[in-house]
């Protein structure tokens, strides 16, 4: 393993002071559930990866594309730090080569997986931040985001976006995502979604990914509202 997370700190191009993080920001939980007394998942990581990730892309779009008035500003960002983004950015360091799998997932395909890979992505993404403050992980973020990027096809459809954009013309609406239900065993799980207009369901989605079966659930609910392709 030592030699692996060298190799990886060579190709991100970021020397960890305490490399304890960044093996927690690359162990899956069914890694950590086969090893409790010595590794902690990368779950708690992703979290806050997710809020740096966010921070960083919102910085430099709002400093670079100062023309661009808000709604198109959320777009952009979205289409930046969707899941499909994030696992991109992850093929051009070869991350899923450096995820700690269970055998479970090793078994089944855990490392091409999108979620599992961009969920590590923001783990990886925390741990620099907690090792080296916000500089260089601005650094690491930033040297993934094409320069090019408003002339570039959207990375992917961001529905929740679109879905939320359409309610606040009626400020008092209120949208809500819903977990009803995970099936499956913990490798290949698949989560059920409904997305919820004041308590009344409008959308339900299936993904591989609680993120997926959101966006789902927030394509289905435009479709029925008439703004579907």
């Amino acid at each position: 393993m030592t030699s692996d997370i060298k190799k990886f700190q060579e190709i991100i191009g970021y020397s960890f002071k305490n490399e304890k993080l960044l093996i927690e920001a690359l162990s899956h939980s069914s890694y950590a559930n086969e090893n409790k007394r010595t590794h902690k998942s990368n779950e708690r990581l992703e979290f806050l990866g997710d809020s740096v990730l966010s921070i960083v892309v919102s910085k430099h779009i709002f400093n670079n594309y100062k023309h661009l008035p808000e709604g198109e500003l959320t777009k952009l960002r979205a289409s930046l730090v969707c899941e499909k983004a994030l696992y991109e950015f992850s093929k051009k360091i070869h991350l899923g080569e450096y995820i700690l799998l269970g055998k479970g997932e090793e078994h089944t395909g855990g490392r091409e997986r999108p979620s599992i890979v961009s969920d590590a992505f923001e783990a990886v993404i925390a741990a620099i931040y907690l090792d080296g403050g916000f500089e260089p992980v601005e650094k690491y973020i930033l040297s993934f985001i094409p320069n090019d990027i408003i002339h570039k096809e959207p990375v992917f459809n961001d529905f929740k976006t679109v879905l939320q954009e359409v309610i606040q013309k009626n400020p008092e609406e209120k949208v809500e995502y819903i977990l009803v239900e995970e099936k499956g065993p913990d490798h290949d799980k698949a989560f059920v979604v409904n997305v919820c207009l004041n308590s009344n369901v409008i959308g339900k989605g299936i993904g591989k990914s609680k993120k997926e079966a959101e966006q789902m659930a927030a394509k289905e609910a435009l479709e029925l509202m008439g703004y579907g392709s």
